[in-house]
């Protein structure tokens, strides 16, 4: 007879979000609370290396309750973002393509936060490989106070439009909350 010991089995979590931490308290109470159940759970962080903003708040509250964290930054945001050479895996990237390629691949879902450029920048990115059917790993977005409405909408009218086609909603999740994220990666885990 065969025993399941691990009914939760640990998951790679790229999260992308802000290297500031926006007008809301409730950004960062929201990453940081996700890093710490991220390292309760032993799954691995892996994010844009930096010690700023949002990037700093989830990386800080999942390596404070010891949880190891994949980091990836390039060489020309080492001084920027105050890149953590103290993690349990750091890489140093030449580019931006290439870290978000280097955090894609060591995934197997992707959370976004609330964020500025970047953030869009990486959401559409791997929004497009999925939408090529390069990948099938779930996107998760977190829309922390509704920061996301305006592109919930913009996905609306993308598709409205005619510029794709409705599963392209499909292809992410938008979740309210913390506590319906949790439960969307834990179920995740399970299948």
């Amino acid at each position: 007879e065969t025993v399941v010991t691990n009914l939760n089995p640990t998951l790679s979590i790229c999260v992308f979000c802000g290297s500031r931490e926006g007008q809301s308290p409730n950004y960062r109470a929201s990453a940081e609370e996700f890093g710490t159940w991220m390292a309760d759970q032993g799954h691995r962080l892996v994010y844009g290396a930096g010690d700023v903003g949002l990037m700093g708040a989830v990386s800080r509250a999942f390596t404070d309750k010891g949880g190891r964290a994949m980091g990836v930054i390039p060489t020309h945001l080492l001084k920027l973002e105050d890149g953590r050479s103290d993690l349990h895996s750091y890489v140093v990237t030449e580019n931006m393509h290439e870290r978000k390629k280097v955090m894609f691949m060591n995934s197997d879902a992707i959370v976004v936060l609330p964020g500025g450029a970047g953030s869009l920048d990486e959401f559409f990115e791997v929004l497009t490989w999925s939408q090529l059917e390069l990948h099938n790993k779930p996107i998760y977005v977190l829309n922390t106070d509704g920061f996301w409405d305006p592109l919930h909408a913009l996905i609306q009218h993308i598709i409205t439009q005619g510029f794709a086609a409705e599963t392209l909603a499909d292809l992410f999740e938008m979740v309210p909350d913390v506590a319906t994220l949790k439960a969307r990666i834990t179920q995740a885990a399970k299948s």
